[in-house]
């Protein structure tokens, strides 16, 4: 047992740069996991640049000096930050305070709605049975309404974590845009000039992580746009903060479309019944799904790596339990890292044989 593994030490770590990069994972692993939260800014900094370098890139394309390019570009970010802050989050906050005020009713309704469920479905749960489940939901909704209520008052501290986000990150973002290169080059400087495994790791991550990062960004952009207009046109109530909700489930594959599907169809129940009204909503926003997973997600993420489903909803749960929301919105890049960095791992192996000489073949005949 410790010859065996002493060999596959040897193979998967017998080299400068597979220990070299074995460091590197560890220590970058354990610095998200504790300063994940701090790190929250930077994330967010680094996502938006390479958004934004997109934009730099095609108007250097059509001559546009880079500083010309560089500050345009930011200005045009600015533009629609501030746009967010003063209209979108105040608009979301607003419908959020109504609908918490309304959860009261809407459990009346509910329970309402429960009154005549034993009598219609008493061979399959019996009367005792419902009424510990309804107790139950009771309670789970009553914690949950209780907690939204206090909200306004425990939501001090993270007003002011809104604040750092609102300061720091435009700042972030400018001299990330403006000093890339040097940014890069420094990072370079402090590995060794020997790293080809790195240099193909990079290259793949480069171009993966930059397709999805812009892919998923105008993929929420579009389906949330799409959510509202399509709640305005049908008079849904909490338009906004449905359609933002939409938008942001499909940071979550398979599993964020079917978590909102909820939301959506209980405000159309409350607000018109089983109606051809609600009917509708729940015909548009099917059609919503449909066209993003089928037309919308094959056209942005084409050039992106195929990884199997239970992959990426194994990736969705371990790395969102590691670091929350960025890990939730990093699952497919992080999972796309792991796929690479398997792939290119330096084997002593495969390398020693590849400088072994070709055997001296007999001649036909011999």
């Amino acid at each position: 047992m410790k010859k065996i593994l002493h060999k596959w030490i040897e193979r998967y770590f017998g080299t400068e740069e597979a220990l070299l990069l074995t460091i590197i994972l560890i220590v970058s692993l354990v610095i998200f996991a504790t300063l994940g939260a701090v790190l929250g800014p930077v994330f967010a900094a680094v996502i938006l640049s390479f958004l934004l370098q997109g934009v730099v890139n095609t108007l250097r394309r059509y001559g546009v000096p880079n500083s010309v390019a560089i500050m345009s570009t930011y200005l045009l970010f600015m533009v629609g930050f501030l746009s967010v802050i003063v209209g979108l989050i105040p608009m979301v906050g607003r419908q959020t305070s109504l609908l918490v005020g309304e959860l009261p009713s809407m459990i009346g309704r509910l329970r309402e709605l429960a009154v005549d469920l034993p009598e219609r479905y008493a061979e399959y749960v019996s009367p005792e049975q419902f009424q510990s489940i309804m107790a139950r939901l009771t309670e789970e909704v009553g914690r949950l309404a209780e907690q939204a209520l206090s909200f306004s008052i425990s939501s001090f501290p993270s007003i002011i974590g809104l604040m750092i986000y609102v300061v720091l990150v435009p700042l972030l973002v400018l001299f990330m845009l403006k000093d890339k290169d040097q940014l890069l080059l420094f990072m370079g400087s402090l590995l060794p000039e020997e790293r080809s495994v790195m240099r193909t790791i990079w290259n793949e991550m480069d171009m993966q992580f930059t397709n999805y990062v812009r892919g998923k960004a105008i993929e929420i952009l579009i389906v949330g746009s799409v959510s509202y207009a399509a709640f305005l046109l049908l008079g849904v109530n909490y338009a906004a903060l449905l359609a933002l909700l939409v938008g942001l489930s499909v940071l979550i594959p398979y599993i964020g479309a079917t978590v909102v599907t909820v939301p959506v169809l209980l405000v159309g129940y409350m607000q018109w019944g089983f109606s051809n009204e609600f009917f509708w909503l729940f015909g548009v926003y099917g059609v919503i799904q449909f066209l993003d997973g089928n037309v919308l997600i094959p056209v942005l993420f084409s050039e992106v790596v195929n990884l199997h489903p239970v992959f990426i909803i194994i990736s969705v749960l371990l790395f969102g339990g590691i670091w929350g929301f960025w890990g939730v919105f990093f699952a497919i890049p992080l999972a796309t890292l792991v796929k690479a960095v398997f792939n290119a791992w330096p084997r002593k192996a495969q390398r020693e044989m590849e400088f072994q000489p070709p055997l001296d073949l007999p001649a036909d005949g011999e």
